[in-house]
């Protein structure tokens, strides 16, 4: 009886061990092939999403550019001599132009779009300042004085976008 006891632990014992084996060895390879499996997918979703979010960045620095004072008072001319109206005018000009860019926020960075969104804020504090300086009393005033404001001093898309650069720069 012993000598059967013994030879039946003389077959478990090596088939337990291999069965351990067997089951941590193949445990290991499931969970690299999820991982596999995973890194290919990301890898997917990142070559499918990359031209995307470039565009944003791209769609991004164009309405930076495009809110510059420089650029914006050359643009668009006043309607009337009246300096309310146009300021008016400017703003409506810069939100229209934010708002046709609100959907590109999804494709960056939050701290991109805070910053894109600070520049445009900025630019619009800008503008308000000016029209109420004393020696603004016309729309052509106004202008005058922001563009040799925008002289003296760097403007709010110029950080924005040296920020953009950067941002996009890491992507790769």
């Amino acid at each position: 009886m012993e000598q059967q006891l013994l030879n039946l632990l003389m077959f478990i014992i090596p088939a337990l061990i291999t069965g351990a084996i067997a089951f941590l060895f193949f445990r290991e390879h499931v969970e690299n092939e999820n991982k596999r499996r995973s890194f290919l997918i990301q890898k997917d979703l990142q070559k499918d999403s990359l031209p995307i979010r470039l565009q944003a960045y791209e769609r991004l620095s164009l309405f930076l550019e495009r809110i510059k004072l420089t650029k914006i008072l050359t643009r668009i001319n006043p309607i009337s001599s009246n300096k309310e109206d146009y300021e008016s005018l400017l703003i409506a000009n810069i939100e229209q132009e934010y708002d046709h860019n609100l959907a590109q926020q999804i494709y960056v960075t939050d701290q991109c779009w805070s910053i894109v969104s600070t520049a445009k804020n900025a630019t619009i504090q800008t503008i308000r300042k000016a029209t109420l300086s004393d020696k603004v009393n016309s729309a052509e005033k106004l202008r005058e004085v922001l563009l040799t404001e925008m002289i003296d001093k760097r403007s709010p898309s110029d950080a924005a976008l040296s920020f953009i650069k950067e941002e996009v720069s890491n992507i790769w």
